[in-house]
């Protein structure tokens, strides 16, 4: 057997693969464009990938070609009919990240909530050094007990996300993007509903017609003038011009996001144009990454694998 990686850097240097070498040849690539892929999959029976399209172009020449395992739970890359056309198998993964991205969404509130990059800038600056006073009051912040949290999107991700800001004393309400999400646990609310009493309101449903640009201009005026957004779904959810204007006007108090439109960040992207980070945290596409989730991704990938030649 021969398993070909085709973007192996998006998994990062860091995990042991070696158990996907007992099952045969392995060759790895850091990235592939699809002119690069159509001769390197030629002689493949499985190919491992993270963002490269599959469909005729990519993999027309890959005769041998039994299984497609992406490393993510998102399939958009994957001409399913033509894969299907050629009785060619495909595998995602879900649930490996849950822990991780719930992590970090309130990594990026309390970042926020608390103000954390101004006061780490105020003592190392070296304003604390011979202050007056043992505290500083320059920047208040607020307990999230008793807060209202409104997620959008309450699969196995905004569920934990929800159980952890219970734990805090946060009221938790929710939003089905499908309108076919009920849980008995939480009160479901329509979206207009939500965006008006939350305190936190954070994404995490999928990109789909119903979430496009679903945060726009309307969504943020409905919001708190004190209320954080952050978005650990997908980015086009939000209209990045109008989470821009909603920042620089005061609309909201401050954002967080690990998602982006495109991804790297485009030159032209209007978010970054605010470099005050107790307004605007991005992190580029981190959440889901942790070293225990990418290991176990890898480790659900090894054993797709394994059944299907099994």
């Amino acid at each position: 057997m021969k398993i070909v990686f085709l973007d192996a850097k998006t998994i990062g240097d860091d995990i042991d693969l070696s158990g996907y070498e007992t099952l045969g040849e392995v060759v790895k690539y850091d990235f592939s464009t699809p002119q690069e892929a159509r001769e390197r999959v030629k002689d493949a029976d499985v190919l491992v990938l993270n963002k490269v399209p599959v469909n005729e172009e990519s993999i027309g020449l890959a005769e041998n070609l039994k299984l497609v395992c992406v490393t993510a739970t998102g399939t958009n890359n994957l001409d399913k009919e033509y894969l299907d056309k050629r009785g060619i198998a495909w595998r995602n993964v879900a649930g490996y990240s849950t822990e991780s991205v719930a992590q970090h969404t309130f990594a990026l509130l309390f970042y926020l909530v608390e103000h954390l990059p101004y006061y780490d800038e105020y003592v190392k600056s070296e304003k604390y050094v011979g202050d007056r006073m043992f505290t500083h009051f320059d920047r208040v912040f607020s307990e999230i007990t008793g807060k209202t949290w409104g997620i959008i999107g309450m699969g196995a991700i905004g569920r934990r996300v929800a159980e952890i800001a219970r734990l805090f004393g946060c009221k938790v309400i929710y939003y089905s993007t499908s309108g076919k999400n009920n849980q008995p646990d939480y009160k479901r609310v329509e979206f207009e509903e939500l965006l008006e009493n939350s305190d936190i309101v954070s994404v995490h449903a999928p990109l789909t017609p119903e979430t496009e640009n679903l945060m726009d201009k309307q969504a943020f005026a409905k919001m708190k003038q004190s209320a954080i957004f952050l978005n650990l779904g997908r980015g086009p959810i939000v209209s990045e011009q109008d989470l821009a204007d909603a920042l620089k006007t005061g609309q909201i108090r401050g954002a967080g996001l690990d998602v982006l439109c495109v991804e790297p960040m485009s030159a032209d992207n209007p978010l970054r144009e605010i470099k005050d980070s107790d307004k605007l945290l991005i992190t580029p596409h981190i959440a889901w990454a942790s070293l225990e989730a990418r290991t176990r991704l890898m480790e659900i990938i090894l054993g797709q694998i394994q059944e299907f030649f099994a």
